[in-house]
């Protein structure tokens, strides 16, 4: 049967590539070709498309020819806008957040709450237009970027993206028994690598998630964790200095002869394998100008010059023979293979022979058989990347192996798209051009390993996981993306008889114990080295090691009671739809599909089934019953007001005095006063224009005063922000004095005790100028308006120089949220205290409930209360 639905990732019906490049920092790529750009108007229509579509069906064309890759970037270019407008972030800015935050006296408490299991196959939620149940991925958490195993233990190291680390310990069927933070200590908890030392028993932690250049400011280095089994990660454990501070790491690799190196943002470094102390060794960048303190080190392109995504060392004991990836996924004149024969004191481009073209070499990962004797590579082609829209439908150039095992090659290629596509992918539909195919994130989603214990036996990580035993021959999927397109799906239960599969979108790998684990969008999955397939070439025996592993990244949150089931909690996630939690629930159930964005719930005693959840682009959705649905008949109405210039994320709330009265932001401001009873976009009112190019970041609305605010362009290439409200009854531009800071605004709060909507915040991004290069940076991160916005006052006092991103204010405290937690003042801001117990993670949205708790999502580890 076939059934319209809402795609989980923003996948697009028809065939529509959307080559983005060169986000996040300027307007322009590393090679000065124009950005399509990730928030123009065609790919908002295209995405929120995708949510609407009547036609888009569960046994047609998924996929938008990269649309799912544009959306990844979208939200990459939006998170990291927020935290680098208007110029780029110096190194060291974390860590001096770091040391005031945790300077601040500590206070109240915190506690999780979104820790019963997330089931994406709950059977309650099966809604045909909206919701990805019985898709396969059963219980699934937050991104995860390393892993690393240590079967002697009996443990398997878990990194999420932005959540730490975390052990997991191993039963002897493969399943993990409990699994415990060890990270929450350090200044952050980014991933970019974990790796485990097997001759050092050690485990080495590398933050700074490698997804761009742009956002190495989040990093702080590299740890090194003795005993990793039973102990925990401090900030002493850091291996060097600051050498590392302030990049991205997309790799630690050890030579086999003590020495251990980093693929970094910032070009090769290494480090003994033994010990922890002592400098990091620069080894190699192949444009040392735009590094810090370089003569080119304030161009805007600086983040992507010296780019370093894998390297790896023959395994001859030696440590003299090295590989390396050194490339921007847009392209430049320094992408390549590059090698060192003389343990990376030198290093050489290659020109490599056989089936790769050097002119295409894109992001690419390594994996040496356990002799050396063949190398293989997964590779990003830039060509593809760089194509114009709706011509090409993946990124991927293939996968290659050298039987010499020389970087020089000749490389043989023993996979493309179409391959793999043909080869059991959920993707298949997709070849010719129907829709987008393997390798269309290949920018992003890589992995590649060899079985130790079989030089033909490789596995390699895209959008799916893709095995091969016979040296790339022949390929099965023994993880698709998901099993809407088998014959042997169904959305009734009885008769649904396709495998369990993996989550979608892979990034990490390991193997140990007879066993291969891999980590991606929904979290960790492992199953036998050498496991069973069904007759469609997936695998028969995958496990989710996902509960009680909380990574999961929402970006809103929203509270309520039920009627039947007791207290609602509700929140938009990364690549994860729309997460629903009930009180009496043994586990939570996802009601939308996609990806999550902002979230109402009526607050209405016993009402809080009413829920409002946004794909992206400000594409709403509503239901009244909680989204429950048996697969035959939709419970979620579409009422998306399409809007042109709404951000990947955008924002609406609810009057705080009337649930029935809303409010919303892209390039317009849109109310409603039907509440929950909205049938469709027809019933929004547009009220004012903050301008074309300009897009609206922060709402508030009460008694009837409502405030928003914009940014427009939003990255550094000419960054503006502003204010806008109808306080005084017309909606108007706020003319913002100068002293109030050039940067984004992340949030808009009125004060509660002023009925006249008057007395407002803005809640300010970014770093002050100490750590932001840019026109107007200035300093603070709240400011204070009592006449409506005729002027503005700083009301930061003593809050720490870290990004901030929500305010809320009850009984008389005020709640920051931070990229580091969230501190509370109870004294109008005068002073300020952190919440003892809350993890040093970036908190996206406060939110008050019904009776006064404040809830805080944030985007790595759940949804939490917080009391002063």
């Amino acid at each position: 049967m076939s059934l319209p639905f809402r795609p989980r990732h923003g996948i697009l019906a028809g065939a529509v590539a959307l080559s983005v490049t060169g986000l996040l920092v300027s307007a322009t790529s590393p090679t000065t070709a124009a950005v399509p750009g990730a928030n123009t108007a065609e790919l908002r229509a295209l995405l929120r498309g995708a949510a609407q579509s009547p036609t888009t069906e569960r046994f047609g064309t998924i996929g938008g020819g990269g649309g799912e890759s544009a959306e990844l970037k979208s939200q990459a270019e939006q998170y990291a806008q927020a935290r680098t407008a208007p110029g780029q972030v110096a190194p060291g800015a974390y860590s001096a957040a770091y040391a005031q935050l945790a300077g601040l006296p500590a206070s109240g408490s915190a506690t999780e709450v979104t820790t019963k299991p997330y089931n994406s196959d709950d059977l309650r939620y099966r809604d045909p237009a909206a919701s990805n149940s019985t898709g396969g991925s059963g219980l699934v958490t937050g991104r995860i970027t390393g892993l690393a195993a240590d079967p002697a233990h009996h443990v398997v190291y878990a990194g999420g993206a932005d959540g730490g680390v975390f052990r997991g310990a191993l039963s002897n069927t493969g399943d993990v028994t409990s699994w415990t933070a060890i990270s929450d200590a350090l200044p952050t908890l980014s991933t970019g690598d974990l790796e485990y030392d097997s001759a050092t028993q050690t485990l080495w932690y590398a933050t700074g998630e490698a997804n761009t250049g742009a956002t190495s400011y989040v990093g702080s280095g590299v740890y090194r964790l003795v005993t990793p089994w039973s102990s925990s990660f401090a900030p002493s454990s850091r291996v060097g200095g600051t050498e590392l501070e302030s990049t991205v790491i997309n790799k630690v690799r050890f030579d086999g002869a003590g020495k251990v190196y980093a693929a970094s943002s910032r070009g090769i470094w290494s480090h003994s394998a033994t010990v922890g102390t002592g400098a990091w060794t620069f080894n190699y960048a192949p444009n040392p100008g735009y590094l810090p303190g370089g003569a080119t080190a304030t161009d805007p392109n600086a983040p992507y010059k010296n780019i370093v995504n894998d390297i790896a060392a023959l395994p001859d004991g030696t440590g003299r023979h090295l590989v390396a990836d050194i490339a921007w996924r847009g392209g430049d004149t320094y992408n390549g293979f590059y090698r060192s024969d003389d343990g990376g004191t030198t290093w050489t481009k290659v020109n490599p022979s056989g089936a790769i073209n050097p002119k295409e070499i894109g992001n690419a990962e390594f994996a040496y058989s356990s002799d050396g004797s063949k190398l293989y590579t997964v590779l990003e082609s830039t060509a593809l990347y760089n194509k114009a829209t709706g011509t090409v439908n993946s990124y991927l150039a293939g996968v290659y192996v050298s039987n010499s095992g020389s970087v020089a090659g000749p490389w043989s290629n023993i996979a493309d798209s179409s391959k793999l596509a043909n080869s059991g992918s959920a993707l298949k539909q997709s070849v010719g051009g129907k829709g987008y195919g393997p390798g269309v994130q290949a920018w992003y989603n890589n992995f590649i390993q060899v079985d130790p214990a079989n030089a033909n036996h490789v596995w390699v990580g895209l959008e799916e996981v893709y095995e091969t035993t016979n040296g790339g021959s022949s390929w099965t999927t023994p993880g698709p993306y998901w099993n809407f397109y088998f014959s042997c799906w169904s959305f009734d239960p009885a008769k649904n008889t396709c495998s369990k599969t993996t989550h979608s979108d892979q990034h990490a790998v390991a193997v140990g114990g007879g066993r291969v684990y891999v980590g991606n969008d929904g979290g960790v999955y492992s199953r036998p080295v050498n496991g069973a397939l069904d007759a469609y070439g997936h695998a028969k025996d995958w496990k989710s090691l996902n509960a009680g592993l909380d990574t999961l990244q929402f970006y809103s949150v929203g509270v309520g009671t039920t009627a039947d089931h007791g207290l609602a909690v509700s929140g938009g996630l990364q690549d994860n739809g729309q997460l629903l939690q009930l009180a009496d629930d043994t586990n939570a159930g996802s009601p939308f599909g996609g990806d999550g964005g902002d979230t109402l719930v009526d607050p209405r005693p016993g009402k809080a089934c009413n829920i409002v959840a946004e794909y992206v682009y400000l594409s709403m959705s509503v239901t009244n019953n909680c989204g429950r649905s048996d697969g035959t008949t939709s419970a979620i109405r579409n009422i998306d007001p399409g809007d042109p210039g709404a951000r990947f994320i955008a924002p609406f709330t609810a009057d705080s005095a009337n649930p029935d009265s809303w409010l919303a932001g892209g390039e317009f401001v849109w109310t409603q006063s039907k509440g929950y009873n909205i049938q469709n976009g027809q019933d929004w009112t547009k009220q004012f224009d903050v301008g074309a190019g300009h897009s609206i970041t922060a709402t508030a609305l009460q008694n009837g005063v409502g405030w928003v605010t914009w940014c427009g362009p939003c990255n550094n290439a000419g960054f503006t922000r502003g204010v806008a409200t109808n306080v005084g009854g017309t909606w108007h531009q706020v003319s913002l004095p100068t002293n109030v800071p050039n940067r984004y605004l992340a949030g808009v709060t009125i004060d509660p005790a002023d009925a006249t909507g008057k007395t407002a915040y803005l809640v300010v991004n970014g770093f002050s100028r100490q750590f932001t290069e840019g026109p107007g940076t200035g300093f603070g991160h709240l400011w204070k308006t009592t006449d409506g916005g005729t002027t503005w006052s700083n009301a930061s006092a003593s809050v720490p120089d870290v990004p901030a991103s929500s305010l809320v204010i009850s009984g008389g405290t005020w709640y920051l949220g931070t990229d580091l937690g969230v501190i509370t003042s109870s004294n109008a801001g005068a002073s300020w205290k952190r919440v003892a117990g809350f993890p040093y993670v970036t908190v996206m949205q406060l939110k008050v409930a019904p009776g006064g708790t404040v809830y805080a999502a944030t985007h790595g580890r759940g949804i939490w209360t917080v009391t002063p």
